[in-house]
């Protein structure tokens, strides 16, 4: 078993907040329809207990990025999301330059909401349009309309932001390539820094898995994407992962942080995260249901340290979505182990046409972009 250096490792914090409205069909993850009053003080003083609890794995390393995201995080009111970034900076030593970015609904969201989150020191929103077609809204179970979507940007900058992602899905429920296009063409409009822009996929435990709906072929789906990808670029969003595209300095940090296998602590329920120790790579689990975790925030905590094979599959996993792809340097910077331990898959991925030539870097092709699963499996020694 190897370990990595903690102290060169990047750290993160990743919030989860497990309340919605309404479930979508699609969702597979940790969230709940709110059926009853939202017990925001109770989870955000769960939230800074659980932390507490976690302070020993920060070591007093400086965290460079948050993420809230759920779930709905902008249910949440401006007082409860400022004492809960209030709690983590007495607790964490954060970056002066830290991202803090909050996820947001149109429709759960009004121009009060965005002036106090920006108050409370959240500095990036990430918006969850998901189309600006009102029948594909309606078919991807969304609560919110075209002009709330609309209207929920523009109350954003008028607060004051000036990062924003906005989040759009593609190969919906009967979508033609004009229609995935078109929603690309209103996005760009608004010129957010940021657009997540990925394909719907039938996870398991979801509705639309059980009675998946008619959907783009493949055929389909390739043109979608040929043609998004066209648009964005020459609309000066350039394409940094699989599903990000991003102005000029535009990137998301966080996401960056996953992709190069950085570190990341995780309070709220069912949030999930990566530690490096002296002993090792650590996954650590929280428990799923809200109020089980609002009682006890440190029970039933799943913890797994990973194993060679997995360090170096979950770390192409991650690295290989990036289209620069990473430093060679950096698998051993994150995993404790010699690029020589994966030379044997990297020789055949480039056999293969699938990984570019050279020394310095892992890099898919354009290629190995389109079949990034086939390039993955290269690394599976499981």
């Amino acid at each position: 078993m190897t370990a990595p250096e903690p102290g060169d490792v990047p750290l993160s914090l990743y919030v989860h907040i497990p309340w919605c409205v309404r479930k979508c069909p699609y969702c597979d993850f940790n969230s709940h329809a709110l059926k009853e009053v939202l017990p925001e003080q109770d989870y955000v003083q769960a939230l800074l207990t659980g932390l507490r609890q976690q302070q020993e794995l920060a070591a007093g390393r400086e965290i460079t990025s948050v993420f809230i995201g759920g779930g709905t995080p902008s249910l949440f009111s401006g007082a409860a999301i400022a004492k809960l970034l209030q709690g983590i900076r007495n607790q964490l030593v954060l970056a002066k330059d830290i991202e803090i970015t909050l996820e947001a609904n149109p429709g759960a969201v009004d121009a009060g909401h965005f002036a106090e989150y920006r108050a409370a020191g959240v500095n990036r929103l990430s918006i969850g349009v998901q189309s600006f077609n009102a029948v594909h809204l309606h078919s991807l179970g969304r609560i919110h309309d075209p002009g709330q979507a609309l209207q929920a940007f523009r109350l954003a900058r008028s607060a004051g932001f000036r990062n924003i992602n906005i989040d759009l899905m593609f190969g919906l429920p009967q979508q033609t390539p004009e229609q995935a296009l078109a929603d690309l063409q209103q996005a760009a409009r608004l010129a957010p820094e940021h657009i997540s822009w990925y394909q719907l996929t039938f996870e398991p435990n979801t509705l639309f898995y059980h009675q998946p709906p008619p959907t783009p072929d493949d055929e389909q789906l390739w043109e979608i994407q040929q043609q998004g990808q066209g648009f964005l670029r020459n609309m000066g969003y350039a394409q940094y992962e699989v599903s990000a595209f991003s102005q000029k300095n535009g990137r998301c940090r966080h996401n960056l942080n996953y992709w190069m296998f950085g570190d990341y602590l995780a309070i709220g329920a069912g949030a999930h995260a990566k530690v490096s120790t002296e002993k090792g790579v650590i996954r650590y689990a929280r428990e799923r249901h809200p109020q089980t975790y609002m009682l006890s925030p440190g029970a039933r905590i799943s913890r797994r340290q990973l194993e060679d094979d997995d360090l170096k599959l979950e770390f192409m996993m991650n690295a290989l979505r990036l289209t620069e792809g990473v430093d060679v340097d950096l698998f051993g910077k994150r995993t404790g182990m010699a690029a020589a331990s994966i030379a044997e898959s990297v020789d055949r991925a480039r056999q293969l046409g699938l990984l570019e030539k050279g020394a310095d870097r892992f890099q898919p092709t354009s290629r190995g972009q389109m079949f990034l699963n086939d390039l993955l499996v290269l690394f599976d020694k499981r």
